[in-house]
């Protein structure tokens, strides 16, 4: 299940396939396409208990015949791979013996029979000495989990990964790490951590097995915009040589970064729009679609806003380009929820900031844990002397 360089797992691509048949906003004529794509592909792979699946859930449909086939097929191979095993562990070495569990854990990967393969990866890591060859039986069993979504099963296989290097391990790895975890923590909605582990693999990618670097790109530019500070995405993202070779080829995406750094509003909402549909139909970013969007939207205002102590609401619709209603209603609802430092004054139409002060805000805090510990210090003091 190891990707050649530049060459993205074929179960993650069904993966995604399967996502958008799904999807509310695929037109249905689309989806039969896709449908006939992901029959080909399960079939070619001999996927029987996907095929089940799918079919118990209505998705596609499969015809008893050609499930049987596969069934036999499968027990075909799977006899094959045992007498290899008896005979290995009969005739040959212990590295032998661990490439034909091997070979039964990958088979099992394969058919997507996810509760046989973690099962049989398991007795292949039982056999396995090396650190760097049970790094990739991890890696094996991440692409598991995000082939199925199932995030406790990722984030454990991250935790054992981490142990792994502690016993040793090379750099490739350890880098290739770094992206599984930032897509599992983009996944999970913490787009800093995301962000930070992306940044760190930006010149060291070689993760073709999970998507390909133009896909990385995309993911590491929409989590540093809502991540990181001004200054931070010019050094890191704006001004990146790999980012910048790459990020041309992703529609609307390096107006998306220009518009916002060089605060050309206008132009950066007609990109976020037209970006919008590209997160809306990627399987790791949509569930946190609304929640992005949201947060995107706050950092573009919050940057508009922290030019003016006070600014009139046509002159901030003029700059985006919306109506002064669409401007009200936003920031409304922004300021409510304390996410926006201003205020509304609705009569005169103006806009007032009123941003917190972080060094007078450090100052009261100090002051107020100060007076704290002389109160406990006092209160200790009085039971000493007692």
């Amino acid at each position: 299940m190891e990707g050649e360089e530049g060459k993205q797992e074929p179960q993650l691509i069904l993966a995604h396939k399967l996502f958008l048949v799904t999807h509310p906003d695929v037109p249905d004529i689309e989806k039969v396409v896709i449908r006939e794509e992901v029959l080909g592909s399960v079939k070619a792979s001999e996927m029987a208990p996907l095929c089940e699946r799918l079919a118990a859930e209505g998705v596609m449909e499969v015809r008893r015949e050609d499930l049987e086939a596969m069934r036999a097929r499968i027990e075909e191979e799977l006899k094959k791979i045992d007498e290899k095993i008896a005979d290995a562990e009969e005739n040959l070495g212990e590295s032998e013996v661990r490439e034909a569990h091997l070979a039964k854990s990958l088979l099992y990967i394969r058919i997507s029979d996810k509760e046989k393969a973690l099962e049989q990866l398991k007795v292949t890591e039982s056999k396995t000495v090396a650190v760097g060859q049970k790094m990739d039986l991890v890696f094996y069993t991440l692409q598991l989990g995000f082939f199925y979504m199932d995030f406790d099963l990722i984030s454990k296989s991250i935790d054992k990964a981490k142990s792994l290097f502690e016993e040793g391990g090379d750099w490739e790895r350890k880098n290739r790490l770094k992206v599984y975890e930032g897509l599992y923590y983009m996944s999970t909605r913490n787009f800093k951590k995301a962000a930070n582990l992306f940044l760190d693999s930006i010149s060291t990618f070689t993760c073709y097995e999970l998507f390909p670097y133009d896909t990385f790109i995309f993911y590491t530019v929409l989590t540093s915009i809502i991540s990181l500070d001004r200054v931070s995405i010019k050094q890191k993202v704006v001004d990146a040589p790999e980012i910048l070779t790459v990020i041309g080829k992703i529609p609307y995406l390096s107006e998306f970064l220009n518009s916002l750094y060089e605060c050309r509003y206008k132009s950066f909402f007609m990109a976020f729009a037209g970006l919008a549909e590209h997160i809306k139909l990627d399987r790791y970013l949509y569930p946190h679609f609304r929640y992005y969007m949201r947060e995107v939207r706050i950092v573009v205002y919050s940057q508009f806003l922290e030019s003016y102590r006070s600014v009139t609401m046509e002159a901030m619709a003029a700059a985006f380009g919306v109506t002064v209603d669409f401007i009200d209603k936003e920031l409304s609802c922004f300021i409510a929820a304390g996410k926006l430092h201003c205020k509304i004054d609705k009569v005169a139409g103006v806009l007032e900031t009123n941003r917190p002060d972080a060094k007078n805000a450090l100052y009261q805090a100090t002051i107020k844990q100060g007076d704290f510990l002389l109160n406990r210090i006092q209160k200790l003091s009085r039971v000493i002397d007692l």
